[in-house]
């Protein structure tokens, strides 16, 4: 008898539901694992450039007092920075930024207020777009730093 040729039945492999229910289980704690740090990566992004964009705005704002003798009005805005407000003709040097939009990194608007001579707020109020918060919804300014 040949063993060749002896016919046996074919054993198949498969998977147990236990070893299916174990990956999914290692699946699913690797997931609960790095899902969150992989999203709160963009908010803490989006956070940390709105504190860089004021800090440049202010640098910006500097260059523009030490040209116009004085800083932009509230009315003004940090359009001044872009463009020459009026009764400045000969102080003005700028364009100061290519920016026409001054939004934050959340697509708010940045505010700015200010008396015109030395004083100057620029506020983002984060990613909730609302006075006053906690995390990344707390309000950022130049007068944190």
């Amino acid at each position: 008898m040949n063993l060749r040729t002896v016919s046996r039945p074919r054993r198949f492999r498969a998977f147990t539901l236990i070893e299916l229910m174990v990956v999914v289980l290692i699946l699913a704690v690797l997931a609960a694992l790095v899902v969150p740090k992989i999203v709160g990566a963009g908010d803490k992004a989006k956070y940390d450039s709105a504190k860089s964009e004021i800090s440049t705005y202010k640098g910006l704002l500097d260059r523009f007092h030490l040209d116009c003798g004085r800083y932009p009005t509230s009315e003004e805005g940090l359009a001044a920075l872009h463009a020459a407000p009026s009764g400045l003709e000969g102080k003005w040097a700028g364009p100061y930024t290519d920016k026409t939009l001054f939004n934050d990194p959340w697509g708010n608007p940045y505010v700015y207020e200010a008396n015109g001579t030395s004083d100057y707020t620029i506020i983002t109020y984060a990613q909730d777009g609302q006075e006053g918060g906690d995390g990344y919804n707390k309000d950022l300014s130049n007068l944190d730093e």
